[in-house]
């Protein structure tokens, strides 16, 4: 794996994490999977030696990109490299990404207007949204207001009141009258 890792960052639209593109798959799943401390490398090897890093909060897997988020006070020039090569170590001792504890979440049990919110969210707002390293996920629906998860660049970031708001509120009111209003938990 180490011959094909080809490491490269970018910036997301928070100033609080990056996106680490490895270039090789790291997921079999099509969705992003959020690990946050605590994370044991039984759950993830890859998750768990990138939250080893002091100053490092959240670690965002997604299928060939790693979002980390920083606390506010760490400096993004102490963190890089030692992200970098906490990557290249664990690819270097062919370690999957997920570990033997790592339980995929269970399906939803949506009713009718919560199946077409999230089929709305996975094929129209999701992948926006991992493009600039965050998740979003739908959370619940009740009277009218649609409760969304939003994990990696997305928690924190200046801009996620606006994508909320411009973006996944008024996409949601255009196709189901239903909802009024959405709101991040």
């Amino acid at each position: 794996m180490e011959t094909t890792l080809r490491i490269h960052t970018e910036r997301t639209p928070n100033p609080d994490s990056v996106k680490w593109v490895v270039g090789t798959p790291l997921l079999d799943e099509p969705r992003p999977l959020s690990f946050g401390t605590g994370t044991t490398s039984d759950i993830s090897p890859l998750a768990a030696r990138i939250l080893a890093i002091d100053g490092v909060t959240d670690v965002l897997l997604a299928p060939e990109v790693i979002t980390v988020s920083k606390a506010k006070e760490t400096s993004w020039r102490e963190l890089g490299q030692t992200i970098t090569q906490a990557i290249r170590e664990w690819a270097a001792a062919g370690e999957p990404a997920l570990g033997p504890a790592h339980q995929r979440p269970a399906p939803a049990d949506d009713g009718e207007i919560e199946a077409r919110i999230r089929a709305i969210l996975e094929a129209d707002i999701a992948p926006y949204v991992e493009q600039d390293g965050g998740e979003i996920s739908l959370v619940g629906f009740r009277d009218g207001v649609v409760e969304v998860a939003l994990k990696g660049a997305c928690v924190g970031c200046p801009s996620s009141t606006i994508t909320l708001k411009m973006g996944v509120e008024a996409r949601l009111r255009e196709e189901i009258p239903e909802v009024h209003t959405v709101v991040a938990l």
